[in-house]
């Protein structure tokens, strides 16, 4: 029987990268393209010994594919490949429905939400894994602690994913994403007004989920977090099924109790007047036990018992860019997180606060896209407060929009010093890490954030704090 290739048009994006080990799991030969900048899912993709093509051309497609799949990014569908696939009659999708497609005829659980997708997926496979179910999951994380590459194939009928409001294609289709999905399981984790370029204002984002929740069949469970005002409000009137969380008491599961110590978080949690206990866990923030609620309710829907739920999830340490620690170097701790949101900033830097109490935090920034950064300017200078020092480098832009000359980072760091006077605008990594080398003090905690390439800046941080640490 011959074996099917699979081509994957911007194969270094973690959700394709994820999607990529997926399908050479399933059988497939996979291959793909990609820009030439190191990506953190490059390792994965060689250690699965994936073939990566510099560059895009039409000589790298032929016959012999029986499947090409392509990113948002790089054009989509009007990318050369992938015209070029079409033009051969191969089947040709875009990731999101591609996604959808996986999850035909399967029992699929889907995470919705502006923020804590990831991490919940990520948490609701682990739990899976844990309880012997043999579900496959493809998300948007390069790899997950404890499971590997965030992209499996299991023999089960499970297939876990995130579902994403964004556009399936920026170039040729502005279908949300998760509109492609049909999950048995919704989890709602919040609603929030992101992606300035595909939606106009939080309506149009409001809109969009009812529309996704309006088609879904009437045998799905939705569990929501209720204490996002946004979520209860396009939930009003729906006739489907409803588990609700949150920490109001109002919610079917709700936290009742919580506190932080060093690295651990605990959470007492109630379902109505039913006490089911103390819960601990190895990620940080408030919004990551809203979070691990929701996974406990997904897995014990599913079939695995409280007590099961609770020993799999002490053993959950995250994933990847996910509140990550990179490395301790003498007193210092450098982390790194994704957090590209006001929202996100906001509560990784209150995480990190509940469990380092008494340490210095210093944020480094790298906001990602022009349009992003104007339309929530305000949000974001409010979202630094929780750090000592903030250090806000230049925007990282995305190949999908035009640079804007209305709107830069010193902005920003403008907007940030109105609240709390400890935003300083650093242009580049030279700046940054001359700036760390003149202000670093044992027992700082260091924390990189953004969507951008600001993760390939660890190994220079590292660096000075080795050089730096023996001058303490």
């Amino acid at each position: 029987m011959k074996k099917k290739n699979a081509y994957l048009v911007g194969i270094k994006g973690v959700a394709m990268t994820s999607l990529a080990v997926y399908l050479k799991e399933k059988g497939y030969e996979v291959t793909g393209s990609d820009v030439e900048d190191i990506f953190p899912t490059d390792k994965i993709l060689q250690a699965n010994k994936i073939n990566i093509i510099k560059g895009f051309s039409e000589k790298n497609i032929d016959e012999k594919f029986d499947l090409a799949v392509v990113t948002g990014a790089h054009g989509g569908m009007t990318n050369i490949e992938a015209q070029k696939a079409k033009k051969l009659g191969i089947p040709t999708y875009m990731h999101g429905e591609f996604l959808g497609k996986l999850m035909e005829g399967k029992f699929g659980i889907s995470i919705a939400g502006c923020h804590g997708k990831t991490t919940t997926s990520s948490l609701i496979a682990f739990l899976l894994q844990k309880g012997g179910f043999k579900q496959s999951y493809a998300i948007g994380t390069a790899e997950i602690n404890g499971l590997g590459p965030a992209g499996h194939f299991g023999n089960g009928e499970i297939f876990v994913a995130e579902a994403d409001e964004y556009m399936t294609c920026p170039s040729s289709d502005p279908t949300p994403r998760f509109m492609w999905q049909s999950p048995k399981i919704l989890v709602l984790t919040n609603i929030e007004y992101d992606h300035p370029d595909a939606y106009a204002n939080i309506e149009e984002v409001k809109d969009a989920y009812r529309h996704f929740i309006d088609k879904l069949e009437s045998d799905v469970v939705i569990v929501a977090c209720i204490d996002n005002e946004n979520v209860t409000s396009v939930l009003t009137g729906t006739n489907k099924q409803v588990i609700t969380y949150g920490f109001s008491p109002a919610a079917d599961f709700s936290i009742s109790h919580f506190y932080f110590n060093e690295g651990i978080s605990f959470m007492q949690v109630m379902h109505k007047n039913i006490n089911l206990g103390e819960y601990m866990l190895q990620i940080s923030g408030k919004h990551n036990l809203a979070n691990s609620l929701a996974g406990i309710i997904v897995a014990e829907h599913i079939g695995m018992s409280h007590e099961n739920i609770r020993k799999a999830l002490k053993l959950f340490t995250g994933c990847k860019r996910r509140f990550e620690k990179i490395s301790q170097i003498g007193g210092v701790t450098l982390y790194d997180d994704y957090a590209h949101h006001p929202s996100e900033i906001s509560a990784t830097l209150y995480g990190a606060r509940e469990w380092f109490k008494y340490r210095r935090i210093i944020a480094i920034f790298q906001p990602h896209t022009f349009s992003r950064t104007k339309a929530l300017l305000a949000d974001f200078a409010r979202a630094f407060i929780q750090a000592d020092l903030a250090m806000i480098v230049d925007i990282y832009p995305s190949a999908r929009e035009q640079p804007d000359d209305t709107i830069n980072s010193n902005m920003l760091v403008m907007e940030a010093n109105k609240y709390k006077k400890n935003a300083y605008y650093l242009k580049n990594k030279k700046e940054t890490l001359s700036f760390l080398d003149k202000n670093i003090k044992d027992g700082d905690l260091i924390i990189t954030m953004g969507a951008g390439d600001i993760y390939l800046w660890h190994d220079d941080i590292k660096k000075l704090l080795r050089s730096k640490y023996t001058r303490l």
